[in-house]
């Protein structure tokens, strides 16, 4: 039985016989990399999504980056990868960033990877980039699995245009108005969430952009992968009533149908009419599903509206 080596710690130099990884059983030689700075992308879940290419730099390298070591461990064991590793995250970039450039001043490669995915796609290594260039540092990334992309692509919404938000904020108050801002892009909008927060978020999102198509990306190519679609306000009703689901979340919204714009004594008209018989909150929910509009711009509108008359 042929037993891996844990990967050594920093400090351990670049002066490394064993520069190869493991595939199949059999070992495949790394030929050590010209000094620089490598963006490495590495899989979200399925350990065998990682590319050869990527394996071959991470072996033949002077050292990794790693957002936390003990998780790009598992990685690194799997392939029979000795590659010396560094923990690179946002508590301690000030810090690690300098030491990281002086090693590549030095002559050494130096692969970056996350926990899962593509770095720097809402990963720290943004500011180490931009310095490695500044320095005149070669900068080279091996793409891989991203999990923005994967849901994206089994979303079944349309991926000619989109945006990735990222991570919204926590707090109620600033995630509506981040939303809110985002009404008016023309294109898929991408977000990463929490479990915990998934259902909150998801009502949040039905609030400010109304009844648009979306998908729930749960553990994508993992064991549990759920991918679960549907319009915006029944996957919020949906989720309000379950526990939290486990695992990593990708929510993916599809862009405000194209619509003839409505004039504003139109809107201000069909207002007023459901404000006879309804709450200001219940006649701008309306007006905004049956528009496509946010329910914010209408809720403000019905305000003004609901003042007037009194």
């Amino acid at each position: 039985m042929t037993t891996i080596k844990a990967p050594l710690s920093e400090g351990a130099g670049i002066a490394r016989l064993n520069r190869s990884f493991v595939v199949g059983g059999a070992p495949v030689p790394a030929a050590p990399l010209n000094a620089g700075l490598y963006i490495v992308a590495t899989p979200i879940g399925n350990l065998t999504d990682v590319t050869l290419r990527a394996l071959a730099i991470l072996a033949g390298a002077d050292g990794i980056l790693a957002e936390d070591t003990r998780v790009s461990r598992t990685l690194l064991a799997r392939y029979g990868i000795e590659t010396p590793l560094s923990p690179y995250h946002e508590h301690n970039a000030a810090e690690a960033r300098p030491r990281a450039l002086r090693r590549i001043a030095d002559g050494q490669a130096l692969a970056l990877i996350s926990d899962a995915g593509t770095p720097l796609i809402s990963d720290p290594g943004y500011r180490l980039v931009a310095e490695a260039v500044a320095q005149g540092f070669a900068v080279t990334a091996a793409p891989g699995p991203s999990a923005a992309l994967a849901a994206l692509c089994v979303a079944a919404l349309p991926t000619d245009r989109f945006f990735f938000e990222g991570f919204l904020p926590p707090k109620r108050a600033a995630r509506r108005e981040r939303i809110n801002a985002l009404a008016a892009v023309p294109g898929t909008l991408i977000f990463y969430e929490a479990s915990g927060r998934l259902a909150e978020t998801l009502a949040d999102l039905a609030l400010e952009l109304g009844p648009r198509p979306a998908a729930v990306a749960r553990e994508l190519t993992k064991l549990h992968e759920e991918v679960r679609r549907g319009a915006l306000d029944k996957l919020a009703a949906e989720y309000a009533v379950e526990e939290a689901p486990r695992g990593e979340i990708v929510i993916v919204v599809g862009a405000a149908e194209a619509r003839a714009p409505i004039a504003d004594d139109v809107l201000d008209r069909e207002i007023a009419e459901l404000l006879a018989n309804l709450s200001v909150k219940d006649a701008a929910a309306a007006v905004a599903a049956k528009h496509g509009l946010p329910r914010r711009q209408v809720y403000a509108r019905a305000l003004a509206l609901a003042g007037a008359a009194r």
